[in-house]
């Protein structure tokens, strides 16, 4: 049944796209992958071909302010079994630009909590951006957003959202999740970004999330460093704090060439880390992340990026996780 109303949505959207009234793009993304070595010997040799992300979206103008987005994501499940990609609503919202520095979003919008830092990463084909893969919260928020810049010159900028705190399903309890992220951007090359929010889950839990990040970048060089932290206060004392650092360094090697490469140390084991899709964590252990690869540009919308992650524990009885993939990017 996903599969057919995929189907009947794309014939509902292609009459708009020939006669001029919106837009449908899209991406994909997905790996040869092998693991040389895991924590988990069940992994250990495990090999296959995965899309990690397909995204169809399209884009419709509705005058002068207002503009509608409707994006469908799907991918493989990640998990290491098999399993069908099965297509879900990644992002359904409608922009109002009511003055020249700022708008306003209703619906299923980007959240705030690593926008910016993944756009400056560049490489989220290769990995996700820290606190996403952590699972210190989602993609997407459910609700309101505004975006937009303080200053008349663009130098200070800011994204907040109040919505269910739920990624992209909708609200099934009362509590709610309140985000704010202030840039600074005092010239091209730099920019410093200061992220709080504070959430009531479902699971009757309070969580405050902040993080500090700052970043140079050109043409020819991105550098960027990021500090999270999350406390999560949960009813019956079972609170837990999860912490980390991140680094990360772009540079070009060629006129279509750059390397890269990018440190995640974990200062507190993570609870959820087996759960992390592709990519499982142990969760007894304090953790560093490698990752290290080469990206090809074929031309502007293909692109090959041979590359490895290691996951290093401090705990000695744990193997290093040894993953060597082979990413293809694709735009359209």
């Amino acid at each position: 049944m996903r599969y057919v109303s995929g189907l009947l949505l794309a014939c509902l959207l292609w009459p708009a796209v020939v006669f001029g009234q919106g837009r449908i793009s899209g991406l994909a993304f997905g790996d040869f992958y092998y693991i040389a070595s895991h924590h988990d010997e069940a992994l250990k040799d495990q090999n296959g071909f995965w899309f990690r992300r397909i995204y169809f979206t399209y884009d419709h103008d509705l005058g002068d302010d207002f503009a509608f987005r409707l994006r469908l994501e799907m991918n493989s499940p990640g998990n290491f079994t098999a399993g069908d990609a099965v297509p879900f609503v990644k992002d359904a919202y409608l922009r109002w630009r009511f003055s020249d520095r700022h708008e306003l979003y209703l619906g299923i919008s980007p959240s705030a909590l690593f926008n910016l830092i993944e756009s400056v990463w560049g490489y989220r084909p290769v990995e996700k951006a820290p606190s996403d893969l952590q699972r210190l919260g989602s993609s997407r928020e459910f609700g309101v957003a505004l975006r937009g810049e303080l200053t008349g010159d663009g130098v200070v900028r800011y994204h907040a959202t109040f919505g269910n705190g739920e990624g992209t399903r909708s609200e099934g309890y009362r509590g709610k999740k309140l985000a704010l992220a202030l840039q600074f951007f005092p010239n091209e090359a730099f920019v410093v970004e200061g992220y709080v929010d504070y959430a009531r889950t479902a699971a009757n839990a309070v969580t405050t999330t902040w993080h500090g990040f700052g970043a140079y970048r050109t043409e020819a060089l991105r550098v960027g460093l990021v500090y999270e932290a999350q406390q999560v206060d949960v009813e019956r004392g079972r609170d837990r704090t999860l912490r980390y650092v991140s680094g990360f360094v772009v540079g070009r090697a060629g006129e279509k060439v750059n390397l890269f490469g990018r440190v995640d140390r974990l200062l507190d084991p993570n609870p959820k880390g087996s759960s992390i899709a592709y990519i499982p964590f142990a969760t007894t252990s304090k953790a560093t992340l490698w990752i290290a690869g080469l990206d090809l540009a074929m031309n502007d919308r293909v692109h090959f990026m041979p590359n490895i992650e290691l996951v290093t524990y401090d705990a000695d009885a744990l193997d290093t996780d040894v993953y060597l993939r082979w990413t293809f990017y694709v735009t359209f």
